[in-house]
């Protein structure tokens, strides 16, 4: 480099290409996310894609939205994985009464001292399972929005940061109308992911009595807070081509246009879609995401973040189906 341009140029090339993630990094990902896999396993029945996402979401840096009728075992995956990756773990059962404070915490008086004295919430924890999130007011749901997208939460005017990683795992009944809340889009929105959880299969069925007719299994940790935050800090570094950046773009854009929407995916929904795409491929064993990654995750990423419009449902249409039809008419550029 011989003169100050070009080597400015070449720092914006460096940073804009970080240095490829090493072989063993990645097959370390992947290994782990085999352990992961099979320690549940020894809890929970028929979890294998709900698990995958998590772990996913977890890698990511999100938080996820747990759908499905009661008795499909949200609440105990949910404890499984925070046991297994080490972390501290919290649950709050949401109802009509619950309260903003209930969640982030307040200040009590302290007799002895006749001090106010702040106590923290269960929200100061690592693996937060807000369990039935829609059976709390919206005013109770939106307590957790600056804990979700800021990592922080602000008490009696005082910023005090969450433990990290942190992580929500929030459950919903979405079959029960009655005494819930709905959640409101913007809220939808800040779950980097929605896990679809529904009936395990006859066979999954049986295996899961046979599984549970013997003492429980306490699921071995494999894992600590500062091996996950290791692995989070290399998922911006899985290389994607530029050409897979334009095909994330487009298949937003495509919600955006669709004729059975209201509402699209917006430039935030391309974002997870990308880092949802980065950790998949890492914890699939390689430092690079294709197209495949993208259509991998699409499903859980989009459908909660799409409104159909109301003559679309009538006709029964779901979103699930929306973004079948932007994975089909989308086409995948290649690099020229």
């Amino acid at each position: 480099m011989n003169n100050i341009d070009n080597l400015e140029e070449w720092d914006r090339a460096t940073a804009e290409k970080p240095a490829p993630l090493p072989d063993e990094v990645c097959r370390e990902a992947a290994i782990m996310r085999g352990r992961v896999q099979d320690g549940i396993s020894g809890c929970v029945v028929g979890m294998e894609t709900a698990v995958d996402q998590i772990l996913m979401t977890m890698m990511a840096g999100g938080h996820a939205l747990l759908e499905g009728v009661p008795g499909v075992a949200k609440t105990t995956l949910s404890k499984a994985f925070a046991n297994i990756l080490g972390l501290d773990f919290q649950r709050i059962q949401f109802t009509p009464d619950l309260m903003p404070s209930d969640i982030t915490g307040t200040s009590i008086l302290d007799r002895k001292s006749g001090d106010f004295v702040l106590r923290k919430g269960p929200v100061f924890c690592q693996v937060l399972l807000a369990d039935e999130i829609n059976r709390a007011p919206a005013k109770t749901q939106a307590a957790l929005l600056e804990a979700m997208q800021e990592g922080q939460v602000t008490l009696e005017g005082e910023s005090m940061p969450l433990p990290r990683p942190f992580m929500v795992l929030a459950t919903q009944n979405p079959v029960e109308q009655e005494g819930v809340y709905k959640l409101p889009e913007a809220q939808l929105d800040r779950f980097l992911v929605r896990v679809e959880m529904g009936y395990p299969g006859r066979e999954r069925e049986v295996d899961m009595l046979r599984l549970l007719s013997r003492a429980p299994a306490i699921p071995a940790r494999i894992l600590d807070a500062a091996s996950i935050g290791r692995l989070q800090a290399l998922c911006p570094r899985v290389h994607g081509e530029p050409a897979l950046f334009e095909y994330i773009v487009d298949l937003a854009l495509a919600s955006r246009e669709h004729a059975d929407l209201m509402l699209g995916a917006s430039p935030r929904g391309a974002l997870c879609l990308l880092r949802c795409a980065r950790a998949h491929a890492l914890l699939s064993g390689r430092g690079y995401f294709t197209h495949l990654d993208v259509q991998a995750v699409a499903q859980p990423v989009l459908g909660h973040r799409l409104i159909l419009r109301p003559e679309a449902e009538i006709e029964g249409r779901r979103t699930r189906d929306i973004v079948q039809d932007l994975l089909d008419q989308v086409p995948v550029l290649t690099e020229s």
